[in-house]
């Protein structure tokens, strides 16, 4: 046996050796306890020996019972003292009934066994508390090692507490937190499982825990949101667990731990994308995409990547940002595959010239004015990109050869409110009753996703950088989410599966309110719903209290993938449409946007039209509804 095998010797026979150490305590405790009672003489010691055998003999049993033949010592705590207590009780109570039941009578002195007993329990926690000691002043960095509970106590709990039991791992681990009440006192790599997450607070205050892991993979966001409201409540700082796919593949460490974000409170199942009938799709094509960078364009460009397109041309009129774009998919490996344009889509003659330099067979059309009260001051532009520029991008690519169209769309063309809604509706008919002449053209219908420029997320986390008031428009706005990721994994899955004049419509879920949404931003940001004030300024032009995603005529059907549904109403002729669009363009010659708004109510008969004063607000105005309408956050 060398000096490198001595290690995985000790470990093996740890519990044997953990309970030798253990009885020769107790023996420790029966001779001092003797020698006390007898003013350190030893009479009868047959007796004694015959009394520390059987002692020890019934003494591992309750030490082993109450676990503590297990665990690490250097993390001993209140709740370890609490079992050796009922440990040596019970094997004290044990003891006297057997020493009875050998001698036939009680002349065993039972002075001898209470101070067995208070040694036994004072050394057995002694010991525990100098290893700790012991170990905390020889352990790396402690000054700056975080004193952690877990909540939950499954795999992804064992991995986090392997690295934590590390030396070098800046965590110490005082316990697990799950509402699984089986679980409770249960020890994982030595670790017990406390309590439920409703006693976070108290357990937090009695172990000085500094900070919270959330190793729960497969929470929903329900459960997010209280293991949240938890942390808040025990002023402790609160992470968690990567992806539950990095757990199974066993990746997950301390080092991936990260803050709770917004997408781990809407709780959203992975979507479960058939990545073969999308890389049979893409694989080997040139693909272009128009609004390249935007928040879906974008992310558009990254997951097709992934795909191994022949080429992928990003077609974008914001220079900065497409540029910004291009340093980060440069980092790809396929990035070689990437041509990068800086084009208007309204821009025929520029249009026609990169199709006709790289022939794309499928595009996605991103590329779109969104903003909905931005576009309620700026109809005739609306109208010109969202309509005009898909119409001609249309028929340029046809003649170029493409063979699929993927129109992105908004769950705001549903019952439109606003012009931006009603132009992503013309253009989902125009997809609709179009014909394929060989092109195959596919709308996507979908709602907000998290985090995208200019959404409501940003100009929050904005407000609470700066110290502003938050601003809502009402106080029972809701609003469907997503993340932008699984938005375009989904929107790759449509293409994959939609037919020629499919409306296909993404699984949004349910809707989220949006001052709820902003006291969750609060909480997450540390600070207090009452240090922040919410200012309820209004609904905007253009702007519903609820969005919808499909009309009350569409047939709902359902697709291959649990989370795209197919929307089929009515909708004109080709014919008919062309000559409403030839009105609508005719409207847009004349001054001012009431004609374009009339010829817009004959396309899209549900389209309700905003009042003009309403749009013309002055800012001064507004600017003063947000001062007088601060409300504080309860």
């Amino acid at each position: 046996m060398n000096r490198q095998q001595m290690p995985q010797i000790l470990y093996r026979y740890r519990l044997a050796l953990v309970a030798l150490f253990q009885a020769a305590l107790i023996i420790l405790s029966m001779i001092m306890a003797w020698l006390l009672r007898f003013e350190f003489t030893l009479p009868n010691p047959h007796l004694l020996m015959t009394a520390t055998v059987v002692l020890i003999l019934i003494r591992l049993g309750p030490i082993s019972y109450f676990g503590l033949l297990r665990g690490w010592w250097r993390y001993s705590g209140v709740p370890d003292a609490y079992r050796i207590a009922k440990a040596v009780a019970s094997g004290s109570i044990l003891f006297w009934l057997a020493m009875r039941a050998i001698l036939w009578n009680d002349s065993f002195p039972r002075s001898v066994i209470t101070l067995e007993a208070i040694l036994t329990f004072a050394i057995l926690v002694g010991v525990r508390m100098v290893t700790r000691a012991l170990a905390e002043t020889t352990k790396k960095d402690v000054a700056h090692s975080a004193r952690v509970l877990l909540i939950g106590a499954g795999t992804a709990a064992q991995m986090i507490l392997r690295e934590i039991n590390r030396a070098e791992s800046g965590f110490i681990a005082i316990g697990c937190l799950d509402d699984d009440p089986s679980k409770y006192g249960v020890r994982i790599e030595g670790i017990p499982v406390l309590g439920s997450v409703a006693e976070l607070e108290k357990l937090a205050r009695i172990h000085s825990v500094e900070e919270v892991l959330v190793t729960v993979a497969s929470a929903s966001g329900a459960q997010m949101r209280r293991f949240v409201d938890a942390s808040i409540k025990a002023n402790v700082r609160l992470r968690t667990v990567p992806a539950f796919k990095d757990i199974i593949s066993g990746q997950v460490s301390v080092k991936q731990l990260r803050e709770v974000s917004l997408d781990d409170l809407l709780g959203r199942d992975p979507a479960q994308i058939d990545l073969e009938s999308v890389r049979r799709q893409i694989e080997g094509r040139t693909i272009l995409v128009t609004g390249a960078a935007g928040s879906i364009g974008s992310e558009l460009c990254r997951q097709i990547l992934d795909y191994g397109p022949e080429r992928l041309v990003c077609l974008d009129q914001g220079e900065s940002s497409l540029f910004f774009g291009q340093l980060e998919l440069a980092k790809h490996p396929s990035s070689s595959r990437l041509t990068f344009c800086v084009a208007d889509v309204n821009d025929v003659e520029r249009v026609r010239s990169i199709l006709h330099d790289y022939r794309p067979q499928i595009v996605f059309h991103a590329a779109a004015y969104k903003h909905v009260p931005l576009m309620e001051l700026n109809v005739h532009e609306a109208v010109k990109n969202n309509v005009f520029a898909l119409l001609k991008l249309l028929e340029l690519t046809e003649s170029a050869g493409c063979e699929s169209f993927v129109f992105i769309s908004s769950d705001k063309a549903v019952n439109p409110t606003s012009i931006m809604g009603a132009t992503k509706r013309i253009g989902e008919l125009i997809l609709a009753a179009r014909p394929a002449n060989g092109m195959r053209g596919v709308a996507v219908r979908f709602g907000n996703v998290l985090g995208s420029n200019g959404s409501v997320v940003p100009v929050l986390l904005e407000q609470l950088r700066t110290g502003q008031p938050l601003t809502i428009t009402h106080q029972e706005i809701r609003r469907y989410f997503m993340t932008t990721r699984e938005a375009v994994a989904l929107v790759l899955q449509a293409f994959a599966i939609g037919d020629q004049e499919d409306v296909l419509v993404l699984d949004m879920g349910e809707s989220i309110s949006i001052i709820d949404l902003a006291r969750t931003l609060i909480r997450l940001s540390g600070k207090r719903e009452q240090d922040v004030p919410i200012a309820i300024t209004g609904l905007r032009p253009g702007e519903k209290l609820d969005e919808e995603l499909f009309y009350t005529d569409e047939d709902v059907l359902p697709t291959s993938c649990r989370k795209i549904r197919r929307a089929r109403g009515a909708r004109p002729s080709w014919n008919v449409l062309q000559q409403q669009l030839l009105e609508l363009r005719a409207s847009m010659s004349v001054n001012g946007p009431a004609p374009i708004r009339t010829q817009i109510k004959k396309i899209v008969p549900q389209f309700t039209q905003v009042e003009a004063a309403a749009i013309a607000e002055p800012t001064a105005i507004a600017k003063q509804r947000v001062a007088d309408q601060v409300v504080v956050a309860s």
